[in-house]
């Protein structure tokens, strides 16, 4: 099931299926669930599953086949294998960078606040 984390359930369940397809739940060649039964088992809509399968297709872990499925692909467990972020990890670093970026546009402000009352004055 979907947390309220705060983070998109997409990526929550990409996260999940990810983690399924390193450990080997979902091994190469394996049929993941069907929509249907993913939209059940996290309780969301179909268009969030279809937008976690999105991510994974792109990251080049599943393939889809049409009339058929979708599919672990063959060499996924070595890209899955590849230390790469999380997406709560990637959300974390955004959270920090948005964080960093407000505190650099208050000092900015602050600046120039100061910039501009300096050359009124010299008028």
């Amino acid at each position: 099931m979907v947390e309220k984390t705060g983070q998109p359930g997409y990526l929550q369940i990409a996260d999940d299926l990810r983690t399924q397809i390193r450990t080997g739940s979902l091994a190469p060649g394996a049929a993941l669930p069907s929509t249907a039964q993913l939209c059940k088992r996290y309780d969301v809509s179909a268009s969030v599953v279809k937008a976690a399968i999105s991510v994974l297709r792109t990251e080049g872990l599943i393939v889809g086949q049409q009339g058929k499925g979708v599919f672990v692909r063959e060499d996924a467990a070595a890209s899955a294998s590849e230390e790469e972020p999380t997406s709560s990890e990637v959300m974390e670093q955004l959270a920090q960078m948005r964080s960093t970026l407000a505190t650099l546009g208050e000092r900015i402000a602050e600046l120039e606040k100061t910039v501009f009352q300096g050359s009124k004055r010299s008028r």
